[in-house]
């Protein structure tokens, strides 16, 4: 049995994707999630245990029996126009679930830390693609919240022998090419998700928010990297930090950018369903435009990804959707 890895959020969608990967890779895992937006039947490898990080003793007592070599932490809230309302509780679940994470992991000794970040700590950028160096400027506090955590991860790892990776997701779309696992949130609301539940007649229509961005269609433009591409890359950091690699910052994404109206497009070419579309407002908190400088990731862990297709990602998520019906009803 391989390494063991404690990996919060792992009935989550992107979580559950790692999970399955590390099983596969041989790694003895153990799930930690309250279950608030993940489903204990998409943890594939190793046990589930039913903790919220903000129970400190309870989270003492799962390091203690499993004893952890390292840490992939997904747990966190992640809806912007939701962060823009509620941001007293996205500070409490990003920011003091993470340090209390932290805390016990340092009481127990464990060195080697995984975080789930995202692009939305660049904010606005000046420059597309967006390098790993741009200054962080987060326009919404779940940006916020992340950015403060990797302020606290730098700060940590000068202060003691604490290696992490933090990396920058960009869009994260797509399922499971093996149809096992997929996004099961109701209460999803990330864009390919939608059009396939649109597509597929769970939603009356999709809402394209703001058509007045300075992009080429006026639309938001958004880098989408397949889920299991990601996985793979966690997997990379994950062995980069067994290995003794010190640490560092990386974004994922392809590099290329996409606005909603070419989303919209693929998604009826690839689901055969012209499904109706309505357009609304800008939400708030929605950057223009993010899209990655992605080389930093590819050049230093030998990231090689394999999904970098829309209509393939589209595609499986089409799949998954499908699939996603028959389990739920």
């Amino acid at each position: 049995m391989g390494a063991r890895i404690l990996v919060t959020g792992g009935a989550g969608y992107i979580g559950s994707h790692v999970v399955k990967a590390l099983g596969k890779r041989g790694f003895n895992v153990l799930t930690v999630d309250n279950l608030s937006t993940g489903h204990d039947w998409a943890v594939l490898s190793g046990e589930l245990v039913v903790c919220d990080l903000l129970d400190k003793e309870k989270l003492r007592e799962v390091f203690s029996v499993f004893r952890p070599e390292a840490v992939i932490h997904f747990a966190a809230s992640i809806i912007v126009p939701e962060s823009v309302k509620l941001p007293l509780q996205y500070y409490t679940n990003n920011v003091v679930g993470t340090l209390n994470l932290l805390n016990v992991m340092r009481e127990h000794g464990v060195k080697k830390f995984i975080f789930s970040s995202t692009a939305a700590v660049y904010g606005i950028p000046a420059d597309i693609p967006i390098k790993e160096e741009t200054p962080l400027n987060p326009i919404n506090p779940y940006g916020s919240s992340k950015a403060t955590v990797e302020r606290v991860l730098k700060d940590m790892s000068h202060a003691s022998d604490i290696d992490y990776v933090a990396l920058r997701y960009f869009n994260v779309a797509g399922a499971d090419p093996e149809g096992e696992l997929g996004e099961a949130k109701e209460s999803a609301t990330h864009l390919i998700t939608m059009c396939v539940r649109t597509a597929a007649g769970i939603r009356p229509y999709l809402n394209i928010f703001g058509t007045d961005y300075p992009t080429p269609d006026g639309t938001c433009v958004r880098d989408y990297i397949h889920v299991s591409d990601l996985a793979e890359a966690h997997i990379a950091a994950l062995e980069y930090l067994l290995d003794g690699g010190s640490s560092d910052v990386f974004n994922c994404g392809y590099g290329r950018g996409y606005s909603v109206l070419e989303v919209v497009k693929i998604a009826k070419k690839v689901t055969g369903v012209d499904f109706p579309v309505e357009y609304a407002d800008r939400r708030p908190g929605d950057p223009p435009a993010l899209v990655a400088h992605a080389q930093k990731i590819r050049d230093r862990l030998g990231w090689q990804p394999r999904y970098d297709d829309l209509e393939y990602i589209i595609a499986t998520a089409w799949q998954w959707e499908k699939k996603r019906v028959t389990i739920l009803l």
